[in-house]
């Protein structure tokens, strides 16, 4: 249960980060208004799942998450560069936060 809610948590960071970067540097209420409540509501799902999940692990975890599903939704929605050294470090993540995964239990 507690790895659902860390990919739970790591799902509403990037909803975060797209609200992020539609706010506009916060001149756009709405989206401002979706990238605050989604950073709280990251965060609460996050120390559930760190009840029963070791800090570092959960946080390393949430964050790679996060930082995958930004870079690929980047890549995707705002035509950020696309390399194979990018993609290279994108699975590099992955491989690290599966690691993480099967090591913890």
């Amino acid at each position: 249960m507690a790895w659902i809610m860390l990919v739970a948590a790591s799902a509403v960071e990037i909803v975060m980060g797209l609200a992020l970067k539609y706010a506009d540097g916060w001149t756009r209420p709405v989206p401002s208004i979706i990238g605050v409540g989604a950073a709280l509501g990251s965060v609460y799902l996050l120390t559930i799942a760190m009840r029963d999940l070791p800090a570092g692990t959960a946080y390393a975890a949430w964050t790679g998450i996060g930082a995958v599903g930004m870079t690929v939704l980047g890549m995707v929605l705002f035509g950020d560069p696309v390399s194979w050294l990018r993609l290279a470090c994108i699975a590099m993540i992955i491989v690290a936060v599966a690691g993480l995964r099967f090591l913890e239990t």
